[in-house]
């Protein structure tokens, strides 16, 4: 491993630590006491400490382990050892809470559309962060992780499917109606939040760079930035000259870096820049295509 890739492992546990410990807040601070169903394993292990007694934590933990031992196969060793990492953070922290927050009164204990709200945020970004980071909070995020390996479906409808079973299930425990509408409350704005996150963390953009140091400009973006650039030539309608122009795809967080070296080389550079729905090949994503099988008739 390089040093560069490293810092990049570094950078996911620590993104991934920081998400488990926002999602446990989300669950047991605002939606467990307040009787709010989300999704997930989470779900699951609300309805069994509601139903059964059982610490929610001692669910989570025990479904976690399960459903690890199906992805360890699909999904490689990387993503298990950081979901792994991120189950066991969320473990600790979501025992840390339950012992610490016996008799307490539960935070927006009467503004139930509140607690639901913010409580599936935290839920929705922690879940968001660390599938960005290649990694997850477990449960019906493995299974959309999973999923999304093969398929181009969105991570939050992939979520939302597994979880909408969990949430209706609630009601023979709960026997409320109103609570199982707020935990689908809860599902939506969960799922809004891990596409928002998860594509804001994917998000790339493409330069146009127009310059006459191009070759300094392309060897900088190549060492430097580490990304590809294709010269192209044009021909300038209102100078009449020929011109060079750099055709540069990159991820949004590395575009201030571009933007640097452009600034330190040649000050001068047209530049244009804009964002990309998506890009696929190396470096970037990679291609996700059903594929069906037609057979002819004999």
């Amino acid at each position: 491993m390089t040093r560069k890739t490293k810092m990049h492992e570094l950078r996911d546990y620590i993104i991934i630590g920081l998400a488990m410990i926002e999602g446990s807040i989300g669950l047991n601070l605002f939606l467990l006491p307040n009787h709010i169903t989300m999704g997930g394993v989470g779900g699951i292990a609300s309805i069994f400490c509601w139903g059964f007694g059982i610490p929610a934590s001692v669910t989570y933990l025990a479904l976690n382990v399960f459903l690890l031992l199906i992805a360890f196969r699909i999904l490689g060793w990387k993503f298990c050892a950081k979901t792994i990492y991120g189950v066991a953070i969320f473990t600790a922290v979501t025992r840390f809470i339950e012992i610490h927050t016996v008799g307490m009164t539960p935070l927006l204990h009467d503004q139930p559309f509140m607690a639901t709200v913010i409580g599936a945020f935290f839920m929705g970004s922690s879940a968001g962060l660390g599938l960005g980071c290649n990694g997850s909070t477990g449960g019906s995020d493995t299974v959309a992780a999973m999923i999304n390996k093969y398929y181009n479906i969105s991570l939050g409808h992939a979520i939302m499917v597994c979880d909408l079973l969990i949430i209706t299930s609630s009601y023979l425990v709960l026997r409320s109606w109103e609570m199982v509408i707020y935990g689908y409350v809860c599902l939506f704005v969960v799922s809004l939040t891990v596409d928002h996150v998860v594509n804001a963390m994917r998000r790339s953009v493409q330069f146009f760079i127009i310059s006459d140091k191009y070759l300094e400009l392309s060897a900088a973006i190549n060492t430097t930035a580490e990304r590809g650039c294709t010269v192209m030539d044009g021909h300038g309608c209102y100078s009449g000259k020929d011109v060079h122009m750099l055709f540069v795809l990159a991820r949004q967080r590395e575009s201030q870096k571009i933007f640097r070296l452009i600034d330190e080389i040649d000050p001068t550079a047209f530049v244009s820049q804009s964002s990309v729905i998506g890009v696929y090949g190396e470096g970037f994503d990679r291609f996700k295509v059903s594929k069906k099988i037609s057979l002819s008739k004999r």
